[in-house]
């Protein structure tokens, strides 16, 4: 039994929903071994195909917990890294998943907060959303989230958020190419559910790999070595099954076998 989590799924769809609302679903040792767990359970429950991570309550997270990082303040420097690693590993574990998730942000998502939205591969924030890299404010750094809010954001951007902390509006989110669909807060569900179903008409195998290959082009050069890496790629998805099937099922005018399991 989950004291922070609550996971609803629905068909292929799991929506993880980031439970401590009176604690505005601030992280703290809990929660962050939970959502681990979470999503490496789901990673291996092959019936689900996407992955929602949303929150309860008025704010989609607040970031770290000011109890628990005031607990952490008289750890020693083993200790504190042990829990660093720990809160590294859940982002890692949730942005690395084979299958494809969504940002569901209907608040503040502060601090690690925003970290969860910027490693999730879609992000669709209402008007209502508001983002910040808080942590200079409390003598911190965004250490473990900063990898995925730069992928996101660039290094140009987060040279201003990370050194101001200033709020940043649901527009500017989007403008920034964080958010990736802004809607009105009683539209949010229904565009999720329009983006979920765009992902189940494509190839599970296929997205896992798309994942795959956007880490792997990533900021390198255009050179001989990945050239031939990008043409292994193709081959290698080329005579899998499902490529077989979905070219199969396009030909013949049909839906492929993974829109009807």
């Amino acid at each position: 039994m989950s004291q922070t989590l609550e996971i609803e799924r629905q068909d292929s769809v799991a929506t993880i929903w980031l439970n401590r609302p009176d604690r505005h679903n601030a992280f703290d040792e809990t929660l962050i071994a939970e959502l681990t767990a979470a999503c490496q359970a789901l990673e291996a429950d092959e019936a689900m195909r996407v992955v929602v991570l949303a929150g309860r309550g008025k704010s989609f997270s607040a970031g770290a917990d000011l109890n628990w990082m005031q607990r952490a303040a008289g750890y020693t420097v083993e200790q504190n890294l042990a829990d660093a690693r720990q809160l590294a590993t859940m982002l890692r574990t949730l942005a690395e998943l084979r299958k494809p998730t969504i940002a569901r942000i209907h608040g503040a998502a502060l601090g690690g907060g925003m970290g969860l939205a910027a490693a999730c591969d879609l992000c669709v924030a209402s008007t209502a959303a508001s983002f910040a890299t808080s942590e200079v404010r409390f003598g911190l750094i965004p250490a473990t989230i900063g990898p995925y809010v730069l992928r996101a954001i660039g290094a140009r951007q987060a040279a201003r958020y990370f050194l101001t902390a200033e709020r940043i509006a649901a527009r500017r989110a989007w403008e920034l190419g964080l958010v990736h669909e802004l809607t009105e807060p009683d539209a949010l569900d229904a565009r999720i559910r329009d983006i979920v179903n765009a992902l189940l008409a494509g190839g599970p195998q296929a997205q896992a790999a798309a994942k795959d290959l956007i880490r792997a082009l990533a900021d390198r050069p255009v050179d001989n070595a990945l050239v031939e890496d990008t043409a292994q790629r193709i081959a290698r998805i080329r005579a899998t099954s499902e490529a077989k099937e979905g070219l199969s099922a396009f030909l013949e005018k049909r839906s492929p076998n993974w829109m009807e399991s």
